[in-house]
């Protein structure tokens, strides 16, 4: 490649892709328990993180679009970037934690306190650092 993506893009992708892996490690997973359950179905948890991991590591390629199309500074981009990788993050491993301790099959049969106020950051995080990155965007583009 002629041209090295910036630091902040390429963080960005290499996210997405390690993202990526772990849906298919996940898929592993979910796939055993298919094949050894009376039922043919993996645990709705195992099931949520490997479809949540598939859909995030495309999300965060799309993140690494914005980021690399930005007209904000390379540190805002990947600030915005990191919060939204790392809820994303943070809800395959919560997934991922149920899926594992078979505790549940909805994490919202009773919310606490922790709970709420982990959403609300997940709400503002999550739309918070697109919002920025889709910002960035539009800014380079039309402006």
């Amino acid at each position: 490649m002629d041209t090295p993506l910036a630091l902040d893009t390429a963080l960005t992708v290499l996210a997405a892709g390690l993202i990526f892996v772990w849906a298919l490690t996940l898929g592993i997973w979910k796939y055993r328990q298919m094949a050894t359950s009376p039922d043919h179905l993996a645990h709705p948890y195992v099931d949520i993180a490997h479809r949540a991991a598939l859909l995030y590591s495309f999300a965060t390629m799309l993140l690494a679009v914005f980021v690399e199309l930005s007209a904000w500074p390379a540190w805002v981009d990947l600030a915005a970037a990191a919060v939204v990788v790392a809820f994303f993050v943070l809800a395959i491993a919560t997934y991922v934690v149920h899926g594992i301790r078979r505790d549940t099959t909805n994490q919202f049969e009773r919310v606490d306190t922790t709970v709420r106020v982990a959403m609300a950051a997940l709400i503002v995080g999550e739309i918070g650092g697109t919002a920025v990155l889709v910002a960035g965007f539009v800014t380079a583009q039309f402006f």
